[in-house]
């Protein structure tokens, strides 16, 4: 099942009302590449004006491991092309398994590259499969 946050809705605004909780400082994050000062701290800063951006070939990876099984209910990603074309994704998949050999694709293509944050309800959790 796919979904969307509503209209309006900020994820942080659902977090501060207790319909959704930040689960990523409980994962070990990585990724495929990075320029320097711009790695996994700018990602996940909560500041709209810094940003993760790769320095190597594609395709350019986010990994996300959690110490133990962990249910995720919604991914919230925040893209604007207006802002920066040449580094918005076009393309963007969600992947869960138990390790890196046997990840399946639950999400992909996201509806378009604009400034809003968007949400995808994997509908799976590695325990489901």
């Amino acid at each position: 099942m796919n979904s969307k946050t509503p209209a309006g809705e900020d994820p942080k605004k659902l977090e501060r009302t207790g319909r959704v909780r930040e689960i990523g400082s409980q994962a070990v994050w990585s990724l495929s590449s990075c320029k320097p000062g711009f790695g996994v701290d700018q990602l996940r800063d909560d500041n709209l004006e810094t940003y993760w951006q790769s320095d190597g070939s594609q395709p350019h990876l986010v990994n996300i491991q959690f110490r133990r099984k962990t249910t995720v209910k919604m991914v919230c990603i925040y893209a604007d092309y207006k802002a920066d074309e040449s580094y918005t994704p076009s393309r963007i998949s969600i992947r869960v398994g138990n390790n890196f050999h046997d990840l399946q694709d639950v999400q992909e293509d996201f509806e378009e590259r604009r400034g809003e944050r968007s949400a995808a309800n994997p509908g799976q959790t590695m325990d489901d499969r």
